[in-house]
């Protein structure tokens, strides 16, 4: 999961498809583009809206996307065009290329959708934010889930 600075919506989406996935099976981080916040905690504002959905974001810290995640992740989720150009310039390859995609194509296939960047907004951003992000986690989820062969999805 890739935003901007790693501490309002990929902390939330991380947070959020961790919860629907058996972490002993899939493996979920998120990055931002950009330096500004590595080593951060989440927006206190992405923590709250975290914990009124019952998930705890807390121990997340912030780091950046780098060209070594094309080598770890199967799937690069990012939150808007700009993180997406951001992340794909860093690819090698076509196969790394093909990795990305915009979280919101799940539910809007072909749109081009973002994922509205709540930083500089009040706490209703975050929350509109949170259901946005929690409808793609769950299309994602399911997929994921449906992928694992019936005899490991225990």
């Amino acid at each position: 999961m890739v935003c901007l600075g790693n501490i309002c919506r990929s902390p939330l989406a991380e947070g959020i498809l961790k919860s629907k996935l058996n972490t002993q099976q899939f493996y979920v981080t998120s990055a931002g583009t950009g330096p500004w916040h590595v080593g951060n905690a989440p927006d206190p504002r992405s923590i709250e809206i975290a914990q009124r959905h019952n998930l705890d974001i807390t121990d997340q810290r912030g780091r950046q996307f780098s060209a070594y995640d094309f080598e770890e992740f199967d799937h690069i989720y990012v939150m808007d065009k700009s993180n997406f150009q951001d992340v794909v310039r860093l690819a090698h390859t076509d196969l790394e290329k093909a990795k990305v995609s915009l979280l919101l194509d799940v539910l809007f296939p072909n749109e081009n959708v973002d994922v509205p960047d709540p930083y500089y907004g009040g706490k209703d951003g975050f929350s509109a934010v949170y259901d946005l992000i929690d409808q793609a986690c769950e299309r994602i989820a399911e997929d994921l889930n449906q992928s694992i062969p019936k005899s490991l999805n225990k």
